[in-house]
């Protein structure tokens, strides 16, 4: 079992520079997070197989700007890896862990949250038990939601989540990050970068978390969390009364268009921006694009002092 992090960031600083903290979650297990700039509070949540690593590019362009802070879910990136005796690879555990986190920096208002992947499932439960603090939100290639109607789970995904053997290419080859790495950005990534995706996944221990995220999908009533989706789902209408910035890779596998005509469909008045040569990672394909954007999103939107 490993209670440090678990790869030396040095051969990565000329793209991520930071050194981060760390916070103790309890039973010694630590979260990594990132807290650059000052001003309004940019919460960034990644989601999987990523690390904060994802958010570098909004990272550099706007903690000029804003109070930016960017955790690793615990299993990932510079955060603890625990086993399963030590940790709930749950999202609900995920929900609870932003909250402590937000609490110990004191971000009990005006908070903007950034996220992707499954980190938008974590935001929003998060969001929608603490609005009273979120002034505005942007959404990257994510979900508030179940799959939409028709949309059956893809079979990238639905391997890994459904085949019991499908761990050992997963944790043993890490045969999933080496995937989305291969799928998920449409731009070849520069060779340092896709090093950076791969270095905290470096062992079966290690790669834990890869496989959690997946299989706590939550498919149908049973499963562990399908009552927080479920509740997000259903309680989504309520964050239209902030800014809702939605950027969008066209080309993803798993959060496709089916998801974006959903989200246009519960959130009306989101400023969604499609980017049609943009994969699931988003923010390697079109942050050139993205930065600008945001950075006018938010002046536009600035909270109220």
């Amino acid at each position: 079992m490993n209670l440090d992090y678990t790869f030396d960031p040095a051969p990565f600083r000329s793209l991520y520079p930071w050194e981060g903290r760390r916070l103790d979650l309890g039973d010694g297990i630590r979260l990594h997070y990132l807290d650059e700039g000052r001003g309004e509070p940019l919460v960034m949540l990644h989601g999987n197989p990523t690390w904060s690593f994802h958010y570098r590019h909004l990272v550099h362009g706007l903690s000029d700007r804003y109070r930016v802070i960017v955790p690793d879910h615990v299993g990932c990136g510079l955060s603890d890896k625990p086993g399963d005796d030590r940790y709930e690879y749950v999202l609900d555990r995920r929900v609870r862990d932003l909250d402590a986190l937000l609490d110990h920096l004191g971000l009990d208002r005006n908070v903007t949250l950034v996220a992707h992947d499954w980190g938008g499932m974590i935001g929003l439960a998060w969001a929608l038990r603490r609005l009273e603090r979120v002034s505005r939100l942007a959404l990257f290639n994510t979900a508030g939601f179940g799959l939409p109607p028709g949309r059956p789970l893809p079979w990238q995904i639905a391997v890994v989540r459904r085949l019991p053997r499908f761990e050992v290419p997963v944790r043993g080859f890490n045969a999933f990050v080496r995937g989305a790495l291969a799928g998920c950005p449409m731009r070849p990534l520069e060779p340092l970068a896709r090093r950076a995706y791969l270095a905290p996944y470096d062992s079966w221990a290690n790669r834990i978390a890869v496989q959690r995220f997946v299989d706590d999908i939550p498919l149908r009533p049973g499963d562990r969390s399908f009552p927080i989706v479920d509740e997000v789902s259903k309680n989504l209408e309520r964050i239209t009364s902030r800014p809702v910035f939605i950027g969008w890779g066209a080309h993803d596998f798993v959060f496709d268009d089916a998801f974006l005509t959903e989200w246009r469909r519960r959130v009306p008045h989101a400023e969604v921006h499609r980017f049609a040569d943009a994969g699931h990672y988003v923010l390697e394909d079109a942050h050139e694009a993205i930065l600008p954007l945001l950075g006018d999103f938010l002046a536009r939107t600035k909270a109220a002092p």
